[in-house]
């Protein structure tokens, strides 16, 4: 399958991501200390919603469409709707913000994006998005060789976001392998790790073989917006965060059930765990 994101883009699942990705780079930015984000599959940056392909789907509309319609959202969802905002001046959503977007309009002038796009003409798009952003590198090869390269980073702190269009079965064995070698470069590291959910089981496996890995503290967030167990349809989304920063899984308890209510008003759920608690 040659996926393109363009046709999801700003669905349910972007919507989940990004507001959580937000909320990490503002918890980062509480400290003066500059951070990398390096960012595995970074697509183009951001995405027309009035394409062909966007326009196809509509999946947005029931995603970033629905969270914009409502007139008091939580706190911890500002970053996310100022990063949205930052595409749009003019109100509402006509681009959307891709990973890459959302941290380069919440980034500070002293942190760093490290942008890694296997597919050629996503990297071209993505670094004619980013030129004149002397933070931006964009690299066109494959995610998980770059991180060798990337790891560790100067500034000694920051986000590794692992997001994978999940073409290939073995997607879930090559995100723990990629974990493995990047923590052994750069143990202290934030790694999110973002993974779709139609079958429980294979979440289960996968959940089950990052805990024998002897990960420091590392913090589950899902979302659902179809009950059910369906190999075929994406009945919800992952992330697995890895050194969390302190007090995420607070902003996160407090953010995540409005979302659930919000993009699925009669199915929706949500799920914050530790799946390796912090050590006392």
């Amino acid at each position: 399958m040659n996926y393109r994101h363009a046709y999801h883009a700003g669905n349910f699942a972007d919507v989940h991501k990004h507001a959580i990705l937000a909320l990490v780079i503002e918890h980062l930015k509480r400290k003066d200390a500059p951070f990398l984000y390096a960012d595995t599959h970074a697509g183009i940056g951001s995405y027309d919603l009035g394409s062909v392909q966007a326009e196809k789907t509509g999946e947005w509309k029931d995603g970033i469409g629905r969270v914009l319609e409502q007139s008091n959202p939580p706190a911890e969802l500002q970053p996310y709707l100022e990063a949205v905002a930052a595409l749009n001046p003019q109100g509402g959503v006509v681009r959307y913000p891709g990973s890459p977007a959302v941290v380069s309009a919440l980034a500070r002038p002293t942190d760093r994006l490290a942008l890694c796009e296997l597919h050629p003409e996503d990297a071209e798009t993505l670094r004619w998005s980013f030129a004149l952003d002397k933070r931006v590198g964009v690299h066109h090869m494959d995610g998980y060789t770059a991180l060798k390269a990337l790891l560790p980073p100067p500034e000694r702190r920051g986000l590794v976001l692992i997001d994978p269009p999940f073409e290939v079965r073995d997607e879930f064995e090559r995100m723990r392998k990629g974990l493995v070698q990047a923590m052994k470069r750069w143990p202290t590291g934030l790694y999110a790790l973002w993974y779709p959910i139609k079958a429980r089981a294979p979440i289960d496996r996968f959940h089950a073989d990052l805990a024998m890995l002897g990960l420091p503290k590392t913090l589950v967030a899902e979302i659902m917006i179809q009950r059910g167990d369906d190999p075929n349809r994406l009945n919800g989304c992952g992330l697995v965060l890895i050194n969390p920063p302190w007090k995420l899984d607070e902003s996160l308890a407090a953010l995540m059930p409005w979302l659930a209510s919000v993009l699925a008003p009669e199915t929706g759920a949500s799920r914050l765990e530790w799946l390796v608690p912090e050590r006392g």
